[in-house]
């Protein structure tokens, strides 16, 4: 550190130097004397060890019986515990024994006992006693050598005695607290001293240095009289003490003013004169004096130390009053322009966001706000034609009863409104006044003076306009100023209304593309439930608020009055998802005519899955958000047989069902879960359930019982319980539909919502009958018989024949192509079904049978007579299956028809 900077960190002030200095001193003789007394005690410590290491050795080489011990046999028994003894009691911290050759005959350390003594003892053999400080067993020792000797003068053995240094220096040491403290409270008083001498100086010269002070008083004036603020002091008899060159001028006080009164100067506003009189304290209190608004502050002098008396500096307002009302205006205008771009937009709604535009202008920028847009926007659409008709979307005013339109309203603007004219320029239009604009007064002349008489004079119209397109106006009527709106406030409206349009034409877009989304959707869901007998159904759809996802259902009729329900959700909302929704239902369709167990139809749906979106990641190209394809989907499939009231049920990832006994027991059935679609690798299992006629099979997505607020079990209570019917009376599934949505629906779902509901039903023994048939082709003939019995019992006679024919071809094929056991049943339902089992797996083919062939025409004839027929395999076989369409008492084909097609095969004439 150089002495330059030292000199710079020295106190300015000749008060700070003096204290400074008077510090330095104290700080040194307090140091002095601190070390002086570290250095006495330290001496006298010292000098104290060595006496007392003499007194003790000469005390003890006197002691009686000494002599005695030495001539002992075994000197060092009986000196040890002597010196031991006797060093504890004197203090000390060793008494050494030893031969006039050094051999110690004691130590307190047993082993060092026999060893040499560390010292100095030639001296002490000379009769002297020595002291000395050596290194010795112990450390860093003061000891004391005297000489033992014998009535004759003869030095027959030595005694040594000492301390530790370390021992000494610790009485040093604690004395050193003592020394500091008092040292510390010695410099303290006299610091304290020397800042109560150093602070009246200092109050004395102000704290300044003596250049300082003289610069200050050379300066004084100058400063004083070139500052653009007036300095004024008043004295306590209220006479003027002081005036700079500004106050001077500002107030146009005469020359020689100071020192005369302050309300006896010619030319000085009263009004300045009685604040500057009054003494009272003042901030920024703008007082008008001359033609100008001074702002005055005034402060008053005592409580800083100064005589008493006030001073006010004054400083001319009058450009400085105009441009902060501008910039008022303009902060204004900032802080709405920022609450427009915060408030507008926040849905996706364009009517409320036309709404919001309404809100946050009035009533800091307008009085009366309506937006008016084209019909074809709030559809989401784009104006088409050059029609002026705008429907009022918005209305906002300070009061109610105003005579506007109403909101609603179509409006057909006539070409000379500022409303049409805005409209297909695409500019904005002012009319500072309405009294006097005709153009305007032409769309309505009574309601236009009715507006004018409310108090309305003013408007501007400015067009929503979005990417070119023209949505609609925005109108800013004003009422209560009585100024017309200018070209500034044009520019405003403009920026409000663009910042709303970009707005508006969003919600627009996404208007459209929503209901895009549902159209597609919907379109893709079943519009109509079919007309099946196994169930009663009952279903909901609910889009989500934030799009259109992928949850679907489906009921699908099956051969033997059979019914699969299926439900399903693909992963992610738009369009995407509702396209691959109608996909995967398609492929459920189309797999479902093969009459698959649930397990074999997911296994082959999770196939299609994974190979389409192979062949899109391929390709390419995905979703059009560039996502996820099929993958994740989930799906539960199950079919349910009326006749055996069994339900066979698999899943894909998806939810399990829920299950509502008759009784209204609730419960969720063990079902195994398999990964979701397009994951493959994992083989899908189907569990079995014997329902009793009147169950409740539930089937639902996750957007149901998932939340972000609550766990999903909490969502599965919550089924459960808006399942079980309070009164434990059975609900239809439509009751329970209702139900369930109004428990756990929340008022905006996040997800899209599925549910499916069937209640089961059966085919008691009286709707079916069944036979077994022995192998041999004899049994045919018997089994015609006994169906047409049955369905005579039915009053199905007019199907005899028919049935007679499909079951004749159909048992023949089984027992000349299948193996046995072979079983027929006939189901009587909204259609007539023949079924005829065997316990082979080969597939019959329908063909066309040349002229010439002797056979080969059954199926053919079972294709022509029946309205639907088909295979499904089962564990022990196949089920080859033909359905009539009933009519109630009658058939679609009677027996005459049926006898035509017969010999129609034959290519034969009837008789």
């Amino acid at each position: 550190m150089s002495v330059r900077s030292l000199a710079e960190r020295l106190p300015r002030s000749v008060a700070g130097q003096v204290f400074a200095l008077q510090v330095t001193l104290i700080v040194l003789l307090v140091l002095g004397a601190v070390l002086a007394l570290l250095l006495q005690s330290r001496y006298d410590g010292e000098r104290e060890a060595r006496n007392r290491s003499v007194a003790v050795a000469e005390t003890f080489a006197h002691s009686p019986g000494l002599l005695e011990a030495l001539e002992a046999p075994a000197p060092s028994q009986e000196l040890q515990p002597l010196t031991e003894t006797a060093r504890e009691r004197a203090g000390v911290d060793f008494i050494v024994v030893m031969d006039t050759d050094g051999i110690r005959y004691t130590h307190p350390q047993p082993e060092r006992i026999g060893q040499r003594f560390v010292g100095t003892i030639e001296p002490s053999l000379a009769g002297r006693v020595l002291t000395e400080r050596v290194q010795g067993p112990l450390g860093d020792e003061v000891q004391a050598v005297v000489p033992v000797t014998d009535a004759d003068g003869r030095v027959v053995a030595l005694v040594s005695a000492g301390l530790k240094v370390a021992n000494v220096t610790g009485v040093v040491n604690r004395q050193l607290p003592v020394i500091l403290g008092t040292s510390a409270a010695g410099l303290a008083v006299a610091t304290a001293g020397s800042a109560l001498v150093t602070r009246r100086l200092r109050r004395q010269t102000h704290g300044l240095g003596p250049a300082e002070m003289t610069r200050v008083y050379e300066h004084h004036d100058a400063v004083l009289h070139a500052v653009r603020e007036g300095v004024v002091i008043v004295g306590r008899d209220g006479r003027l003490v002081l005036a700079n060159d500004e106050a001077l001028r500002l107030l146009k006080l005469p020359p020689g003013a100071e020192g005369r009164h302050v309300s006896e100067l010619p030319g000085l506003d009263p009004r300045i004169a009685e604040l500057l009189v009054s003494g009272r304290p003042a901030t920024d209190e703008v007082v008008p004096a001359a033609g100008r608004l001074l702002a005055v502050n005034q402060r008053l002098t005592h409580p800083y130390g100064g005589p008493g008396g006030t001073v006010a500096t004054i400083r001319d307002t009058t450009e400085l009053r105009a441009l902060t009302g501008r910039a008022q205006v303009a902060r204004k205008r900032l802080n709405l322009l920022y609450d427009a771009g915060v408030g507008i937009g926040t849905t996706l709604d364009v009517g409320r966001t036309a709404e919001e535009l309404a809100d946050v202008a009035v009533p800091r920028f307008a009085d009366y706000v309506t937006v008016d847009l084209a019909d074809p926007v709030l559809r989401g659409e784009e104006p088409t034609g050059s029609s002026t008709e705008m429907r009022r979307t918005a209305s906002r005013g300070i009061r109610d009863d105003h005579p506007l339109y109403t909101v609603g309203r179509m409006i057909a603007f006539v070409a000379s409104t500022p409303q049409a004219k805005g409209f297909g320029s695409g500019r904005a239009e002012l009319v500072p006044d309405l009294s006097r604009a005709p153009g305007w007064q032409a769309q309505d002349p009574e309601r236009a003076g009715r507006i004018v008489e409310y108090g309305i004079h003013s408007l501007i119209t400015v067009p929503l306009k979005a990417r070119g397109v023209v949505l609609g106006v925005a109108n800013f009527w004003r009422s209560e100023k009585p100024e017309p709106f200018e070209d500034e406030d044009v520019t405003l409206a403009e920026e409000l209304v663009a910042r709303a349009a970009v707005a508006m034409d969003n919600a627009r877009r996404y208007t459209r593309e929503h209901a895009m989304a549902v159209t597609l959707q919907r379109s893709l869901l079943p519009r109509a439930l079919p007309e099946q007998s196994a169930v009663e159904v009952a279903h909901r759809y609910l889009p989500a608020q934030s799009g259109v996802g992928g949850d679907w259902f489906d009921v699908i009729p099956l051969p033997g009055s059979r019914v699969a329900l299926v439900v399903g959700d693909v992963v992610g909302h738009g369009l995407h998802a509702a396209a691959t929704m109608g996909r995967l239902r398609t492929a459920v369709h189309n797999f479902s005519t093969l009459d698959l167990p649930p397990d074999e139809l997911l296994g082959r749906l999770d196939d299609l899955v994974g190979r389409i979106d192979q062949d899109e990641a391929e390709a390419g190209y995905g979703g059009p958000d560039g996502g996820a394809g099929m993958t994740g989907a989930t799906c539960l499939y199950a079919v349910y047989d009326p006749v055996t009231r069994r339900c066979a049920l698999a899943r894909a990832g998806h939810p399990m069902p829920a299950l509502v006994h008759p009784g209204g027991h609730v419960e969720y059935p063990d079902l195994p879960v398999g990964p979701p679609l397009g994951l493959g690798g994992i083989p899908y299992e189907t569990a079995e359930l014997e329902l009793a006629e009147g169950s409740q099979l539930v089937f639902y997505t996750d957007g149901l019982i998932e939340e972000r607020t609550r766990d999903i079990d909490v969502g599965l209570d919550l089924l459960r319980l808006a399942l079980a019917p309070p009164d434990g009376v059975d609900r239809t599934p439509e009751e329970s539909c209702r139900a369930v949505l109004d428990a756990l629906l929340p008022a905006r779902p996040k997800d899209d919502v599925a549910l499916l509901i069937a209640r089961t039903r059966s085919l008691g023994p009286d709707r079916v009958a069944d036979w077994d048939v022995p192998f041999h082709p004899g049994a045919v003939s018997g089994l015609r018989a006994a169906a047409a019995e049955q369905l005579a019992a039915w009053g199905l006679s007019d199907v005899a024949f028919t049935t007679e024919l499909i079951l004749s071809e159909l048992i023949t094929n089984a027992i000349r192509y299948g193996t046995a056991p072979v079983h027929v049943r006939l189901i009587h339902d909204r259609v007539l079904t023949c079924e005829v089992s065997d316990g082979s797996s080969t597939s019959p083919h329908l063909r066309y049978a040349a002229t010439t062939d002797e056979g080969g025409r059954g199926l053919f004839l079972v294709a022509q007579l029946s309205e639907r027929w088909g295979t499904r395999y089962t564990g022990q076989g196949k089920v080859i299956w033909a359905e009539q369409q009933l009519t109630g008492p009658g058939a679609a084909f009677g027996a005459g028809r049926g006898a035509e097609f017969f010999l129609d095969a034959l290519d034969a004439d009837p008789l």
